[in-house]
């Protein structure tokens, strides 16, 4: 019996540690929990953890046409502006784990820079693993140097190139360039140069997504409805024909356009000339003046009629 209750005690004690232990950052069951996680929100909250407040002044921000990789890190500015960006098309494929591990891994690329100045975005040198190596015994997490996502960045490479020339038979890519824009292969490319002199062959596109470029303007004006068009260049209806004038909104309207004239020459003295909150004002303040001048000048007739 007592050895029964030291066993229900050990299981019982078990059970509360678990509950009481903080949940590690990449945890499984943040997947059900909180599967699309607030990125500014996280990013303060491991700001304070694991880099020291340090970070207050990092943007971090999502980036709906980043396809080539799950994140980056930019420099920006005279004032070393540093922002964070992280894939949308790439990480909403993935388990929240890997967007709490890239946003981890760009935090180290920026307090690298704010602490050391250290603007190598692809350097992952002694200190980024020093500091790789911290946060992920502290969180549990698996923070690597690369964060690629190879499988999810070729879904959206959809438009593909090959050549015709030689390099079609070379390693690694056989001749092809695929990208995720329509933008074949040209001297734009930092490697034409060397593919001209070393294969020398002509890109053919040999792929494109399903259906592109087929809805053009001409099909957008079929799509039109003739009505539109009608509408669009009738004349509107004559006044006299319609609803009768409203005379209180003409009057109102004709006086805040005679307040407004009466005080535009306001308008020089005043920086701060706004819209009809201050013309109002203005036109209060002269009605005082005008005011005060007319009691003068029959305070004045009536001493010189005495």
């Amino acid at each position: 019996m007592e050895d029964e209750d030291f066993l229900l005690a050990l299981r019982l004690q078990e059970q509360f540690d678990q509950e009481t232990r903080a949940l590690s950052v990449v945890d499984e069951s943040w997947e059900v929990l909180d599967p699309s996680p607030d990125v500014r929100a996280m990013f303060l909250q491991f700001n304070d953890r694991f880099f020291w407040g340090k970070l207050s002044g990092v943007e971090v921000k999502w980036s709906p046409r980043m396809t080539l990789c799950a994140g980056v890190c930019s420099y920006e500015g005279r004032g070393g502006l540093c922002s964070i960006r992280l894939s949308e098309p790439l990480l909403k494929l993935r388990p929240r784990r890997d967007l709490v591990q890239t946003l981890l891994h760009e935090m180290i690329h920026a307090l690298l820079f704010v602490t050391q100045n250290n603007r190598d975005r692809d350097g992952h040198g002694p200190e980024f693993c020093k500091h790789m190596d911290r946060i992920n015994q502290a969180s549990g997490a698996n923070i690597t140097i690369y964060h690629s996502f190879h499988d999810e960045v070729d879904m959206y490479r959809q438009h593909w190139w090959r050549c015709n020339g030689p390099c079609q038979n070379r390693r690694p890519f056989f001749g092809y360039v695929k990208r995720a824009m329509n933008r074949p292969p040209s001297a734009r490319d930092p490697w034409w140069a060397e593919h001209q002199k070393t294969c020398g062959g002509t890109y053919t596109k040999i792929k494109e997504p399903e259906n592109y470029g087929k809805t053009g303007k001409g099909d957008k004006r079929k799509d039109k409805n003739p009505s539109d068009e009608t509408s669009k260049n009738a004349k509107p209806p004559s006044s006299t024909t319609g609803d009768p004038v409203d005379i209180p909104t003409v009057l109102s309207l004709f006086f805040f356009l005679n307040v407004a004239n009466h005080c535009q020459h306001f308008r020089s003295f005043s920086q701060n000339f706004h819209g009809p909150q201050n013309i109002l004002f203005h036109e209060y303040l002269n009605m005082q003046y005008v005011k005060r001048k007319n009691r003068a000048s029959a305070k004045k007739s009536s001493i010189l009629n005495n």
